[in-house]
């Protein structure tokens, strides 16, 4: 597959569509962030809704992975809440992990597993096998159906890396948290990756990135997470 080849990423890519007639917001409400007893930051909000794309930047240690993991439902906010619809996420922690995929600075490919492996594993975890969708189609996504058969210790960083990447087309699911997603990443992958964000959210789907670099992606919004980060905290990341 060509990485510049819009029309096939967007055949490829299952698309979000909405079911009821409200559209799906994603928010949160004076998020409070403590990492080892110490503030991180504090009275954060955010808001990102159906073909939304929200941007998280800010200096190192301002808290973008902190918050991203608050997002993803992995710890919870020292104050404030996150709201999935109005509800806070944490009251129904297993339906918001089904919503979400997130791919942090960790690769999840294990190691002693094959690329197609690693893909089948999440394949039969999220049940996928009721969608119209293949491994073998999910590999082509990004160019990875020569390396199916080969094991993921012996993947480059940026090889390994589009292996976590593609199980965001592994089946649909409405947010996608995606921390510094290009990293490791040559120029033709990274092209392949904006253009499946991009087909997500033009699909409905909900999209939240944290990064140092500016996106060639357009409607997006952004919080810097360096106006609300505390003195004390900036150490952390």
């Amino acid at each position: 597959m060509k990485a510049n080849d819009r029309s096939t990423v967007s055949a490829m890519v299952p698309r979000m569509t909405q079911t009821v007639s409200a559209r799906m917001v994603f928010s949160g409400d004076a998020v409070k962030c403590l990492r080892g007893g110490r503030e991180i930051f504090s009275d954060l909000d955010f808001n990102v809704a159906s073909g939304e794309l929200l941007t998280l930047t800010g200096p190192n240690g301002s808290g973008k992975t902190s918050l991203l993991r608050l997002m993803a439902g992995i710890g919870f906010p020292h104050a404030g809440k996150i709201s999935w619809n109005g509800q806070n996420i944490l009251n129904e922690p297993q339906n918001h992990s089904a919503r979400i995929r997130y791919v942090g600075h960790q690769d999840a490919v294990k190691p002693i597993l094959t690329v197609n492996e690693n893909l089948s594993f999440w394949y039969q975890y999220w049940k996928v096998h009721d969608q119209k969708r293949t491994i073998e189609e999910t590999l082509d996504v990004f160019d990875l159906t020569k390396l199916a058969d080969v094991p993921g210790r012996l993947l480059s960083a940026g090889q390994r890396k589009k292996v976590s990447l593609a199980r965001l087309v592994l089946g649909s699911a409405p947010i996608w948290l995606l921390d510094e997603p290009t990293s490791s990443l040559d120029d033709k992958s990274t092209k392949t990756l904006f253009d499946v964000v991009a087909n997500h959210v033009a699909g409905n789907g909900l999209v939240v990135i944290a990064t140092h670099q500016t996106l060639p992606l357009l409607g997006n919004s952004e919080v810097n997470l360096g106006t609300y980060a505390s003195v004390t905290g900036t150490v952390f990341l």
